[in-house]
């Protein structure tokens, strides 16, 4: 039988079809969503940005401490070998430099650190002492304040890689970058550049071997100034403040270029001795310099250098390389303030993880146990006949299976198939096929809710059962979909959507997803009276209920949960029935996932923004909106945004912290999610082979869903709406044989 609502057009005959409304939208649609979809992206992308430079920047110094033992020093020339610590290239040839007698060059290495380095300055600066500084250019860029009033106070700066390696083990690139970043460093924070530079690991000139003269003649023919030392202090040993003082002392009033260390660990007898030292040596005759000041009567400054009161090794920063140093800096800044955020973010969402896999253990077994208990019922068993409402837009595909299994119904139905304007024969094949009890209710292309709105009105029974055009009922679904109507305060009933083409990856993700992360849920929102959604592939209403709350709303893209906060709002009770089983096609391309993801994420936000105001109401929708919309949006929104932290940070503290104790933790997490998993399996009877896919679920599937969600944030901030968004069928979904995989 076929009642015409609004009967189609047909297009005139030489013409061109003119766009469907829905075609229509669906452009629109597309190109709205192309940018969002791409500043979706460019924000993770920039989330990945922010944590690899913050992971390359605290790149534990001294982790590359490799040693050589009996290297060869064939290739350094003897007088290198012999000479001073000042090492340059002028003209091309190797000319070494000593510190003049009674002269001190004191030096530090390994800063700047924001609890030593001010303390060291503010010692220089009491003793009116100048020091020379070899920066590590990501600590530069950490602690740009530092590093400006170092060169403010007239102190010397000078490059120590960026990332403190060894640049004898490196290639050609990674020591000319590790030089450029630190320059850029220093440029950002002090506006300058210098000349000066001390390899890490480096000690005295004799210590030069094969492997690293290259580098210094790579670096002197740049114009770079190399320096070494003539006594070490090791301060780094922490031998005690006494010891640090002597072994600081060169022998018979020599000039001598001496090693500190301001960073790079606890320093506090180095700060303790520094007074000590000073004191000592000015006791003794000596005065205090830079590198610099050590050179200027062998190499004077030449004209056009530094200038402006700038020490001689320094350089004005200007163009690109200033540009590019502040812009160096102040993406640091941004990591460091985003990285420690998104650290107490994860603390957040782990706890709030574990907390929902824990309520979800318990309230589900707790559900279990009670709705199968011998004497548990909804009342007197309801028979009476329904109705079963079924919107198909284009559902060639799938319609007569979804018909002939509704056929086989244990449960008396009567079967209204809303054609919403399709152009693939949908309505013809409903009819064609002569079932008993099957309305077509053809109507002009709407969308899904005025296609189940228009079944509503044509239904003739009190209880409406509703599902998708792809969707295939059990024999007893319907049956066990309805009883909870027995009950008077029921207004709706939630049944069980299981996957069907779970046969591909992709399918069998889903599967994982909807055991696990849909029925798992309901169960635990059924105890709690907060049921967020009645699934579109299978749900019940009492047609009274529908009409009380206005029918289902256009005003978001997931009516479904529109409509089931509606029902809890006007007092009525929404329920999950777990023995009503449905099969359902999920989308077996992830352009068509995305699709349908996007679509539940942002429509889920648009229904709680709309709610919204249950949050302050009194009675039934007061109760939701303390109760239920928290957790809605905790557990649906919030914790599926930020738990991509997981992985992230996952990834980072294996890359830039420790890989073995990462990798534990985050196969702890899994091992969870797999407990969950099973029991979840175990209570809808499904067969545990498809947990073996979980692991690369958690790879790759679950990275796509977090892109979806953050698509769905994008354009919930941005604004916009989609309509009723058709997937691409292909109709591999039959009557089950069986409930298990």
């Amino acid at each position: 039988m076929t009642t015409p609502s609004t009967p189609p057009t047909p297009p005139a005959r030489g013409r061109r079809r003119a766009p469907s409304r829905m075609e229509r939208a669906a452009g629109r649609a597309a190109a709205l969503q192309r940018p969002r979809v791409l500043l979706a992206l460019l924000l993770l992308l920039a989330l990945t940005c922010v944590m690899l430079l913050d992971g390359y920047l605290r790149a534990e110094v001294g982790g590359d401490q490799r040693v050589r033992t009996g290297a060869s020093a064939s290739d350094v020339p003897d007088d290198v070998l012999d000479g001073g610590p000042i090492l340059s290239f002028p003209g091309g040839r190797a000319t070494t430099v000593s510190v003049p007698d009674k002269t001190i060059v004191l030096t530090f290495d390994d800063g700047p650190d924001p609890t030593w380095t001010p303390q060291v300055l503010e010692i220089l600066e009491k003793y009116d002492v100048p020091g020379t500084f070899f920066l590590v250019g990501s600590m530069v860029s950490r602690h740009p304040g530092i590093v400006r009033d170092m060169v403010e106070q007239g102190n010397e700066v000078g490059v120590h890689t960026f990332t403190h390696v060894d640049l004898s083990y490196q290639s050609q690139a990674r020591v000319t970058r590790e030089i450029e970043q630190t320059q850029l460093a220093l440029a950002g924070a002090a506006g300058i550049t210098t000349t000066l530079f001390r390899a890490p690991y480096s000690s005295q000139t004799d210590a030069i071997d094969d492997y690293s003269w290259p580098v210094y003649e790579s670096l002197g023919a740049d114009g770079y100034t190399s320096v070494f030392i003539d006594t070490d202090s090791d301060d780094w040993k922490r031998p005690g403040v006494s010891k640090i003082v002597e072994w600081a002392t060169p022998e018979d009033g020599e000039g001598a270029s001496v090693l500190f260390h301001d960073a790079g660990g606890e320093r506090s007898q180095t700060i303790a001795a520094l007074p000590k030292y000073i004191e000592k040596m000015k006791a003794k005759g000596y005065t205090f310099t830079t590198v610099s000041g050590a050179t200027a009567e062998q190499r004077p400054q030449q004209p056009g250098g530094s200038g402006g009161g700038l020490q001689a090794a320094h350089h004005k920063a200007t163009g690109a390389t200033l540009y590019e140093g502040k812009a160096l800096i102040a993406a640091v800044a941004v990591a460091e303030w985003t990285v420690p955020a998104l650290s107490a973010g994860l603390v957040i969402v782990g706890v709030a993880v574990m907390g929902r896999f824990a309520m979800m253990l318990v309230l589900a077994r707790r559900h279990h146990r009670q709705r199968n208990r011998r004497r548990f019922g909804w009342g007197p068993p309801v028979t009476r006949p329904v109705s079963v409402i079924v919107p198909a837009y284009n559902e060639k595909e799938c319609i007569e299976a979804t018909l002939r299994s509704l056929a086989r119904s244990t449960h008396p139905v009567e079967i209204i198939v809303v054609d919403d304007g399709s152009t693939d024969g949908t309505a013809e094949i409903a009819e064609s096929l002569g079932l008993p009890g099957v309305r077509v209710v053809r109507q002009a292309n709407a969308g899904k809710p005025a296609a189940l709105n228009n079944g509503v009105r044509h239904a003739r029974y009190d209880i409406v059962v509703m599902m998708d055009g792809d969707t295939v009922f059990e024999p007893d679904t319907v049956r066990h979909l309805v009883q909870p109507f027995a009950d008077p305060a029921v207004g709706a009933v939630a049944g069980n959507a299981k996957v069907g083409n779970r046969r591909t990856l992709i399918g069998a993700w889903q599967h994982i997803e909807y055991v696990m992360g849909f029925n798992l849920d309901r169960r635990m929102y059924d105890l709690l009276r907060c049921m967020p959604t009645i699934p579109g592939a299978i749900g019940a209403f009492r047609r009274e209920a529908v009409l009380q709350v206005g029918g289902m709303s256009d005003d978001t893209l997931a009516e479904d949960t529109d409509i089931t906060i509606a029902l809890h709002r006007a007092g009525w009770r929404v329920v999950y029935e777990e023995h009503a089983r449905a099969w359902t096609e999920a989308p077996g391309a992830l352009g068509q996932l995305w699709s349908q993801r996007y679509r539940w994420s942002y429509g889920t936000m648009q229904a709680l923004w709309k709610h919204r105001r249950s949050l302050t109401d009194k009675g039934p929708s007061g109760r939701f909106g303390r109760v239920g919309m928290p957790l809605v949006v905790l557990f649906q929104v919030v914790t599926p945004v930020f738990a991509p932290l997981i992985d992230v940070f996952t990834v980072y503290s294996m890359v830039f912290v420790d890989f073995r104790a990462a990798l534990l933790a985050w196969l702890a997490v899994l091992g969870v999610q797999l407990v969950c998993a099973a029991y979840a399996f175990r209570l809808d009877g499904e067969k545990y082979r498809y947990l073996l896919m979980m692991p690369l679920q958690q790879l790759a599937y679950r990275q796509m869903m977090y892109l979806v969600l953050i698509h769905s944030c994008v354009t919930a901030l941005t604004g916009g709406r989609l309509r009723w968004q058709k997937l691409k069928r292909t109709g591999e979904v039959g009557t089950p044989a069986g409930t298990g995989g």
